[in-house]
């Protein structure tokens, strides 16, 4: 007790100590430390250890709001990210919004703006405060979208895909596997039945002819791509991903803009048969549930999540026997050359 109140009368730290009397029967009078007093927000900075970082902040805001006094509102939001930024990074912040505010309707890319160290990574991290900075500058929201409140031109989403159909091929010139912008896509009139999409490139690159057929690959997350194209909303839609937390993430996303798709090999009986190519997923998915999974999905997406088979199971879809797996892709289909042994060389490569 008497070492405790020796510290505390030394106290030289921020702040100011109050003090008081207290009476006890047994130990008489004692002078005791009742309340630190921390007058301003320097005090309080200093008294966690971050003197500096609150310095930084302050001088930034000062910064901001000078050049731009509607901002004052929305940095009081983002101290912290400002204060936390080493000093290239906030040159090139202001250095962004000065640039914008000058051309509010470019039309450019992102990355063909004129604005000394813009690179994607930076941009990657910084667009949602940018957007909100810029709203604020020119008074417009464009909710949070960078482009639409920059008036910046968006690159085109680009897709993957293999024309299945021979005779399809060859009204395009015998094109069968090409990337283009989402919406060309979806302004071809042609004459396609089914649509399947998977995560992996390799597994889309291995499948065969099959009249009526086209197969999307690679979209990952990225399958908002779909809602570009009107007509596969109109087509039987096959899904094939990871049997993992994050395959059926992106199989809930899907279901946003395609309701109707359906998910093959993604079930257990799929999964246990395949125990010895079992894989780790590094990071699974957060989310507690998905409102679009069927029920079997939902049940295996939490048994997953669970770790109820092992430690963050993953079941690769390239890892499926290809012959097990162009069985269940294709149950009505004419299945004609297909076997593990062409897919492990990498049989269907494009030239």
């Amino acid at each position: 007790m008497q070492a405790w109140l020796r510290a505390w009368a030394e106290w030289r730290g921020p702040g100011e100590i109050e003090w008081c009397d207290r009476r006890w029967p047994r130990l008489g009078t004692q002078r005791l430390p009742i309340r630190l007093i921390l007058a301003d927000p320097i005090a309080v900075a200093e008294w966690i250890g971050e003197r500096a970082e609150w310095q930084r902040a302050r001088a930034r805001r000062a910064t901001l709001i000078e050049r731009w006094p509607q901002l004052e509102v929305a940095v009081a939001r983002h101290l912290d990210v400002l204060s936390a930024q080493a000093e290239g990074d906030f040159r090139r912040l202001l250095a962004m919004l000065e640039w914008l505010a000058a051309h509010p309707a470019s039309g450019l890319y992102l990355r063909q703006l004129p604005v000394p160290g813009l690179d994607s990574k930076w941009l990657e991290g910084h667009r949602a405060l940018v957007a909100e900075l810029i709203g604020d500058i020119l008074g417009c929201s464009g909710g949070g979208d960078l482009f639409a409140v920059a008036g910046l031109r968006r690159e085109p989403r680009l897709m993957r895909l293999r024309i299945l159909d021979p005779e399809l091929r060859a009204r395009v010139g015998g094109l069968e596997d090409f990337v283009a912008p989402a919406r060309q896509i979806g302004r071809l009139a042609w004459s396609v039945r089914q649509v399947y999409i998977v995560e992996n490139v390799r597994c889309g690159l291995a499948f065969t002819d099959l009249e009526g057929a086209l197969v999307v690959m690679g979209l990952g997350y990225a399958v908002d791509v779909v809602d570009a194209i009107a007509w596969l909303r109109k087509l039987p839609c096959t899904y094939w991903g990871d049997i993992d937390t994050h395959g059926f993430a992106i199989l809930d996303r899907l279901r946003r803009y395609l309701p109707e798709a359906r998910s093959v090999l993604m079930d257990e009986a799929t999964l246990l048969a395949h125990r010895d190519l079992w894989g780790e997923e590094s990071r699974p998915a957060a989310v507690t549930g998905f409102a679009r999974l069927t029920p079997s999905e939902q049940r295996l997406y939490q048994d997953l999540r669970a770790q109820r088979f092992g430690t963050r199971v993953r079941l690769e879809q390239e890892r499926i026997a290809w012959d097990y797996a162009w069985e269940r892709l294709t149950p009505d289909a004419h299945r004609s050359g297909a076997d593990g042994a062409a897919f492990r060389d990498g049989a269907g490569d494009s030239p």
